[in-house]
């Protein structure tokens, strides 16, 4: 089963796709995206796969007859990919050579642009889990990207504070966030000419950093080649700096946050609308998970327990001793 459910309390589609608890567990002496497997090319640097167990499809299953007027049902179209960032089945992306990372950047923005180029697809989200913390069970380095046909709740809501704010002031409400951070300063952990990385004032998780465009730009493929290299240098650094903080490999969720397409009802939102990387770390200290439990889940009531001024300074820190590692 794969198809989509309507939420009345919340107006939001719900993904059910019973056919992912079928994913097998893999031996630890086997992997698919190993050169060798049999299910990718021998030789690669960068890969798109097909998601074997997609939650969405570009031909999905007729619904089962379970739902009413009441309660809507309907396909869960789109498409799920698996962005294999190497070959090698032990690399981070803070391991990988710079114009390794780079190669990834150009694939994330030749998928973006394939598959904009279905009209019933309104979101392309690209995404990576990474630590048996956020339930990786597959350690080979890769990410993901989900094709959805209907916007996702939280990237509209995003969308919607954006062009209220666009509207009312004249201004990016990201562009307003990045000026903020540059004018206080102490939550800035690096930046590169064309990118900042920071702990947003509101940050939820101790070490949620963003990484944003300084330039109003909507999404990755608006970037020119100074651009996506410079990304590509701040992806690895922030990486590198999250694996030096606690001397280990750092499990984070990394949430690339683009305009969307063929969504007319959104109005001009490569006006409104800004590139950026949203990060939720679950560890709030070497041993510790910060967990989102029933006030965060029950009633969207974040609580961080830390100030991120303070956690902050641990970034920097960590930023400091991953430049003197990797000799910067």
């Amino acid at each position: 089963m794969a198809e989509l459910r309507w939420n009345p309390l919340l107006k939001d589609w719900v993904m059910v796709a019973s056919n992912r608890q079928n994913r097998p567990q893999m031996p630890k002496d086997w992997c698919p995206f190993c050169p060798g497997s049999g299910k990718v090319p021998d030789v690669y640097d960068v890969q798109e796969y097909d998601n074997d167990f997609p939650a969405l499809s570009k031909e999905p299953p007729v619904p089962d007859n379970v739902g009413s007027e009441f309660y809507k049902i309907k396909e869960a179209y789109g498409k799920c990919e698996v962005i294999l960032y190497s070959p090698e089945h032990t690399k981070t992306l803070s391991e990988l050579p710079l114009p390794h990372v780079r190669k990834l950047v150009d694939l994330w923005c030749e998928r973006f642009t394939e598959l904009s180029k279905d009209e019933r697809v309104k979101y392309i989200f690209e995404f990576e889990n990474r630590g048996a913390e956020v339930g990786v069970t597959m350690p080979h380095p890769h990410g993901q990207i989900y094709a959805y046909s209907q916007m996702p709740l939280k990237i509209k809501t995003e969308l919607d504070s954006c062009r209220e704010y666009y509207k009312e002031n004249d201004e990016c409400l990201i562009c307003k966030m990045n000026k903020e951070e540059i004018e206080f300063k102490k939550r800035i952990i690096m930046e590169n000419e064309d990118f900042l990385a920071y702990l947003p004032f509101f940050t939820d998780y101790p070490y949620g950093i963003f990484i944003v465009s300084k330039t109003h730009l909507s999404k990755m493929t608006d970037f020119n080649e100074s651009q996506k290299e410079n990304f590509a240098d701040i992806l690895k650094k922030v990486s590198g700096t999250f694996d030096c903080l606690f001397d280990k490999k750092f499990p984070y969720m990394m949430c690339i946050h683009q305009a969307p397409v063929n969504s007319k009802e959104y109005g001009n939102y490569d006006d409104y609308y800004h590139f950026h990387v949203e990060f939720y770390p679950p560890l709030r200290s070497k041993e510790k998970i910060k967990y989102y439990a029933s006030s965060e889940m029950g009633a969207w009531a974040a609580c961080n327990p830390t100030a991120v001024e303070e956690t902050a300074i641990e970034l920097r820190t960590a930023y400091e001793k991953y430049k003197l590692t990797k000799q910067i």
